[in-house]
């Protein structure tokens, strides 16, 4: 009986693994630009989701040849801790983008921050379908 439970437990864990590697595909497909990025300046909103709710970060990059040359990032910081890691977040993004290609960039965990980055990387979607436009 162990042996048939392990084995269902193994082959869930397995489709969960695929589900996800397929909704990860799929994200990555629909958050390509439509073309090489133009220089400019541009902003947008990222939306994330923290143990004390809902937050959001904005973000703006000037971008030259294809390559992040300046970052800003402004949260919105409704509690005292949201507040504390966005901080962390915007001290130390510069150092992470500047200097990368905008086509493909996604950010993790800056300064201490893990959550702020999902904001990040949704902002920077909406600036790279701009961008191409």
């Amino acid at each position: 009986m162990r042996s048939r439970s392990a084995a269902a437990a193994v082959l869930g864990l397995a489709a969960l693994g695929l589900l996800s590697g397929c909704s990860a595909t799929e994200s990555a497909a629909t958050a390509a630009p439509a073309g090489p990025a133009k220089d400019g300046t541009y902003r947008g909103a990222g939306d994330y989701e923290t143990p004390g709710g809902p937050e959001s970060v904005t973000v703006t990059l000037t971008v030259r040849s294809g390559i992040v040359r300046a970052v800003q990032v402004t949260g919105s910081g409704t509690t005292p801790n949201a507040q504390h890691y966005e901080a962390a977040f915007e001290s130390g993004i510069s150092g992470v983008v500047v200097g990368k290609k905008l086509a493909g960039l996604t950010v993790g965990a800056v300064s201490g921050s893990s959550l702020t980055g999902q904001g990040f990387d949704a902002a920077l979607d909406a600036i790279r379908r701009e961008a191409a436009s």
